[in-house]
């Protein structure tokens, strides 16, 4: 499932030139397997080897042979080989109203949504394109650690947090592009803008964040299982899901047309700035628990090592499913109830990380 990459310094120039103009998105062909209810998780099977993580995928013998290479967090076939060599970079989006719309949400091949003490805020991970400018950009959380590991080194970019979070970033293995860090602030591009009040008002640019990659930074590993071109939908048919994530009325609708699960704050279409309303291919619901965070006891951490339920929405289906994770290091596993490996539509993927019984399938 994973291809040998060549180190990202050695083409970054060509990566530079490519991320002056985003990619656009390209609409769903296909979507994810069967399951109604559910069933322990499976181990065992396929690994999946990478320089920097060794991943253990439920087994699945009739995965189907990529007809191409293909970028690592979205399965799209490959369109600027500079792009697809780059790491991943994750940055810290804030969802306060008072920070929407944002800047870069339909960019961003993976976006993962917590809780945080205050309804939400968005991680999002960039590799295939560009967004300049991306934001409003917040501080980080101990559960950004446990969550983003498997991304190979991510480049985190983030406004700063308090003294035992900033610690703990600093000891992790992510590359710190914290605006608090006077040498990055510059590098990265990091500015306020005038049309909104701080704390919501600060912007950066991927494109210039990944020049402050270091020496020898590699892609990231694949993060999904896709299904091939052209293949239909098994799931239960589904409209698609609403969430209450922690007092914040999130929705998800899809939309045959294009093929894209459009999303909804508070019963309004949740626009972005740069491409209009947020959407995506692929809508996962990891249900997990929330523990206090040791760094900050107000601070919600998703625990997204272990197991549980997931739903994963794709080309107007649901399938129910089990993800399991054996630690940081590794990408989650999602097999269906019959013990199948879950496939995912090529494209964006949106994860929420929801408590148990706060979301609805809508058929």
């Amino acid at each position: 499932m994973s291809r040998r990459l060549r180190p990202f310094a050695a083409v970054v120039a060509a990566a530079l030139l490519a991320a002056c103009s985003s990619g656009s998105s390209t609409s769903p062909t296909t979507a994810a397997g069967p399951g109604t209810t559910a069933a322990p998780a499976t181990t065992g099977g396929d690994t999946v080897a990478t320089d920097a993580v060794t991943t253990t995928m439920a087994s699945d013998t009739t995965a189907p042979a990529p007809s191409a290479p293909v970028y690592p967090l979205t399965g799209l076939p490959i369109t600027d080989e500079a792009a697809s060599l780059r790491p991943a970079l994750v940055v810290k989006i804030d969802n306060n109203a008072a920070a929407r719309p944002q800047s870069g949400l339909n960019e961003a091949d993976i976006v993962f949504e917590e809780i945080v003490e205050v309804q939400t805020r968005f991680a999002a991970v960039f590799q295939s394109q560009t967004a300049d400018p991306v934001g409003p950009i917040r501080s980080g959380r101990t559960q950004d650690i446990m969550l983003l590991g498997s991304l190979n080194h991510p480049l985190f970019m983030w406004s700063g947090g308090n003294a035992n979070v900033t610690r703990a970033i600093e000891g992790s293995d992510f590359v710190n592009l914290s605006a608090q860090r006077s040498n990055v602030y510059a590098g990265a591009g990091f500015f306020r803008s005038n049309d909104r009040k701080s704390p919501h008002n600060l912007y950066a640019s991927t494109s210039a964040a990944w020049t402050l990659a270091p020496e020898g930074a590699e892609a990231p590993p694949q993060q999904f299982n896709y299904l091939a071109p052209g293949t239909a939908a098994t799931g239960a048919p589904a409209s698609g899901v609403d969430l209450d994530m922690f007092g914040l009325a999130v929705g998800w609708r899809y939309d045959p047309a294009s093929g894209l699960y459009l999303r909804t704050s508070d019963g309004k279409p949740h626009n972005d700035v740069l491409s209009g309303q947020v959407s995506t291919n692929n809508v996962i619901v990891m249900v997990v628990d929330y523990q206090p965070s040791a760094a900050d006891g107000r601070s919600p951490e998703a625990q997204t090592i272990g197991s549980g339920e997931v739903y994963v929405y794709t080309g107007g289906t649901v399938v129910h499913g089990t993800w399991t994770r054996g630690d940081r290091l590794a990408a989650v596993a999602m097999t269906d109830d019959a013990g199948n490996v879950i496939r995912l539509t090529p494209g964006r993927t949106f994860i929420e990380l929801a408590k148990p019984a706060t979301f609805q399938t809508f058929g």
